[in-house]
């Protein structure tokens, strides 16, 4: 931005420049130099207020600007040529005085000026989708990676996405769209102490992912600008993803089913973690410390380390034991996996106690 603003001033003043030296040259000029100076100026900050509020994206790369700049030279090469040929034909004498230069000249330069602008500064707006290959000059979107990854406020006070991009498994770009990290920070000033708290804890991970140089996150204008939102966040989000064709990540299930029937790809961190968790089959032992009562008579809950819950038969009298059991069976949902087991010891150790 540092850039884009030092781009913007040296605009200026070439604009002043080329007014201040024609304004004796130019009929309706000569009378009042500093009226015409004072118009250039005005109407190059029309320009650039005319470029600021047209829907700004991220500053990449310096070569930009040299594009721009070649571009705008060539624009203003063809309209001098144009500018020329009719300027021969229907105002065959159009020069001022004994001066050489011209009015004709004067529009050309500040054609060139203008137009130099506004392609080094649409080049310079424009995502850092481009690559420059010689001899020839290729436009191709320059993406880390495969589709990205747009991840919405839940995935974000989850927490769970920022260990898994510093596990180096996503390549893509993560982007983050602007009207997210508004309903985030919302959520952040809340009023409900609750609210707030997982706020800042989504701000806090945004920062820790950020800081990040393995992880590559954008912030992105997605959708309507500010004040002219339509729809909620999550048609919003739905929305953007179809645009850019992304992936939806987050751990939201109503979110998650909206998505799949607009036909947008979605990454349930939910699901994630499930698949990730170890496979216990029907036979196999393990440890499990009881720690309550189940729902059913006689059963015992107990949680692995990764928070799967394990409910075992017989199981209730042990409760704050670690007790082996075997595996029975394992059901699967969205919701997370729940395991059904026995004491391998068949409850013997218990009756053996209450038959003493």
């Amino acid at each position: 931005m540092l850039l884009l603003h030092i781009l913007r001033g040296v605009f200026v003043l070439i604009v002043a420049s080329i007014a201040f030296l024609y304004a004796d040259q130019v009929p309706g000029m000569k009378e009042k130099p500093e009226a015409s100076i004072l118009f250039a100026v005005m109407g190059a900050f029309l320009i650039i207020v005319v470029d600021m509020v047209w829907p700004r994206k991220s500053l990449r790369a310096l070569a930009g600007v040299l594009f721009g700049l070649l571009a705008g030279m060539l624009v203003t090469y063809v309209f001098s040529l144009i500018a020329s040929f009719l300027a021969s034909v229907f105002m065959p004498s159009i020069e001022i005085g004994d001066n050489p230069r011209t009015a004709l000249q004067f529009i050309k330069f500040m054609v060139g000026a203008v137009s130099c602008y506004v392609t080094i500064s649409f080049v310079m707006q424009t995502k850092d989708d481009f690559r420059f290959v010689i001899p020839y000059v290729e436009f191709s979107r320059q993406t880390k990676g495969g589709r990205p990854f747009l991840l919405d406020t839940s995935v974000i006070i989850d927490g769970r996405i920022a260990d898994i991009c510093k596990t180096g498994v996503i390549e893509s770009e993560v982007i983050i769209p602007r009207f997210v990290l508004q309903e985030l920070q919302n959520i952040a000033d809340s009023s409900d102490r609750m609210k707030r708290k997982r706020g800042r804890r989504g701000l806090d991970v945004l920062n820790t992912m950020q800081a990040d140089k393995s992880i590559d996150l954008v912030i992105r204008e997605l959708g309507p600008s500010a004040g002219q939102e339509k729809g909620t966040v999550d048609e919003r989000l739905v929305e953007a993803a179809k645009i850019i064709d992304g992936r939806l990540v987050t751990t939201d299930y109503n979110l998650n089913k909206i998505a799949r029937l607009r036909g947008v790809e979605v990454i349930n961190i939910n699901d994630l973690a499930n698949a990730l968790k170890p496979v216990f089959l029907p036979g196999e032992g393990l440890k499990l410390k009881i720690v309550k009562a189940g729902e059913e008579p006689g059963q015992g809950v107990g949680y692995l380390d990764d928070g799967t819950m394990v409910v075992v038969e017989q199981a209730k009298d042990r409760i704050g034991k670690t007790v082996d059991v075997l595996v029975t069976s394992a059901l699967q949902t969205s919701a997370g996996r729940l395991i059904f087991g026995k004491l391998s010891d068949g409850g013997n150790q218990h009756n053996s106690h209450r038959r003493s």
